[in-house]
């Protein structure tokens, strides 16, 4: 068990929001009960993921992608209105860090993915962004076909492929978790043979052939489930607390 205000200035220690720009306010965004003895996990604070934290009579939930963000309707209504109303009336306390989340060098989304896929991380996307993600290298070169199928069985969800010939080997790679679709042109300029992130849209696809490095969306989701559970599995180690992860399907 542990007093909230504690868990909040450790998490808060821990994954340094105040050195982000974020579209989004980072730490603990809605307060519930002042003892925390049950955390459950999830990606997004969805409805769904609420009420499955009520079913364990939670105390907290630490979540990816959470509430107020910037440039949405600030009016408590519809959808946001029931989210907010289950946790009020459950006392639930709701933790949730974008950025920080995907950042952190060892319980980050970004260094989570590369344990998940077995990667040798070798750097930064850019250098001193870590949010941007990360680059690296496959143990033994794979083609992108076979690439493609590894992301697949790993992760458990389907990929998008979007390159040159499936048969090119790949070697190199760079990533970032969830919509960093975008630094595909980034992992071209560093000559990396291939990019993994969760979203494609139609340009990339052209991006991706007319630039030589192959992409893989492997799903937003998908590829942010990770951090959060380290984090929440670290959480249950340092303070005895009974951690469970809860995936929420979303097929995006």
């Amino acid at each position: 068990m542990v007093e909230r205000t504690e868990l909040s200035t450790y998490l808060d220690e821990l994954l340094q929001p105040s050195e982000f720009s974020d579209y989004c306010p980072n730490g603990l965004q809605v307060e519930g009960r002042d003892r925390i003895e049950t955390l459950i996990s999830g990606v997004t604070a969805s409805q769904a993921l609420i009420e499955a934290a009520q079913e364990q009579d939670a105390d907290a939930l630490l979540v990816h992608h959470g509430y107020f963000w910037r440039n949405e309707d600030a009016r408590v209504t519809g959808m946001k209105a029931r989210r907010l109303r289950t946790l009020l009336a459950s006392d639930i306390n709701l933790f949730a860090y974008h950025l920080p989340l995907d950042a952190h060098e060892k319980f980050g989304n970004n260094v989570q993915l590369a344990e998940c896929l077995d990667l040798d991380v070798t750097g930064l996307l850019e250098p001193g962004a870590p949010e941007t993600g990360r680059v690296g290298r496959l143990k033994e070169p794979q083609s992108a076909q076979e690439f493609s199928d590894r992301l697949e069985e790993r992760l458990q969800h389907p990929v998008v492929w979007a390159g040159p010939e499936a048969e090119d080997p790949i070697a190199t790679v760079g990533w970032c978790t969830g919509a960093g679709q975008q630094f595909i042109e980034q992992a071209a300029r560093l000559g990396l043979d291939a990019f993994i992130s969760g979203e494609i849209s139609e340009q990339t696809v052209h991006t991706a052939r007319e630039c030589g490095v192959h992409y893989f969306a492997c799903g937003h989701h998908a590829t942010e489930r990770y951090g959060v559970q380290a984090v929440g599995q670290h959480l249950e180690e340092k303070f005895g607390l009974r951690h469970q992860f809860i995936d929420i399907s979303n097929p995006a």
